[in-house]
């Protein structure tokens, strides 16, 4: 199976960003902010580390940024959890 990793670039320069990360394994998606694993994307499904998603202001900002990717409606996180439409679990085990 084919691993592809990108670096999230930055909106304003264009340029990429260091240790933010996409990553294509397969049908699954995942965002990594510095070594933790932030985000899983299977079979339109969102799951967010329950630790890690709210970790950091930059490790915010970069999951936001990951995930207008996929959702093109303006969203707010937290909200997302609490609809239960993004699931919190252990994705660094």
């Amino acid at each position: 199976m084919k691993v592809k990793v990108y670096n999230l670039e930055s909106p304003r320069s264009g340029n990429a960003v260091p240790n933010q990360y996409e990553i294509r394994v397969g049908n699954k998606i995942y965002f990594q902010s510095y070594n933790s694993i932030i985000c899983k994307i299977q079979d339109g499904k969102i799951y967010l580390d329950s630790y890690y998603w709210n970790y950091s202001r930059t490790t915010s900002k970069y999951l936001k940024l990951f995930l207008d990717d996929f959702i093109r409606d303006p969203f707010n996180i937290k909200d997302k959890i609490a609809k239960k439409e993004f699931k919190l679990t252990n994705l660094n085990k």
